[in-house]
């Protein structure tokens, strides 16, 4: 008897913790922007775009460009950000910005070199 309880406890909290194991963007608890498939990679250089989504929490924005293409761009520590000439923090990125992007192709992603707001 203590056996089936025992099991049946464990097929409980089993069953709940595969339940709670969704993903967080999917379901929309974690506040992030929706992720965004069929990004596009494009050569090392500088595009002009409009920041279609910006994700604080992964550091992380979505720029497409005048032809149309979709650039996935992480931020990292060496990522210089600016507007008007000056430097800035990740939270003034917005959605609708205007933006020129500094990307270096690094095979499978794009490494975001600097991001000017424009507006």
């Amino acid at each position: 008897m203590k056996k089936s309880v025992l099991l049946s406890a464990m097929l409980i909290a089993a069953s709940v913790m595969i339940c709670s194991c969704g993903d967080k963007k999917a379901n929309g608890k974690d506040g992030g922007a929706a992720e965004i498939e069929n990004t596009d990679l494009v050569a090392s250089g500088t595009y002009m775009g409009t920041a279609k989504e910006v994700d604080p929490e992964e550091q992380e924005i979505y720029v497409e460009t005048a032809d149309g293409k979709i650039l996935e761009l992480y931020f990292n520590e060496s990522t210089k950000l600016t507007k008007a000439g000056k430097d800035v923090t990740f939270g003034e990125l917005k959605k609708g910005n205007s933006l020129e992007v500094t990307v270096e192709n690094n095979g499978n992603s794009l490494k975001p070199i600097e991001v000017k707001i424009l507006n």
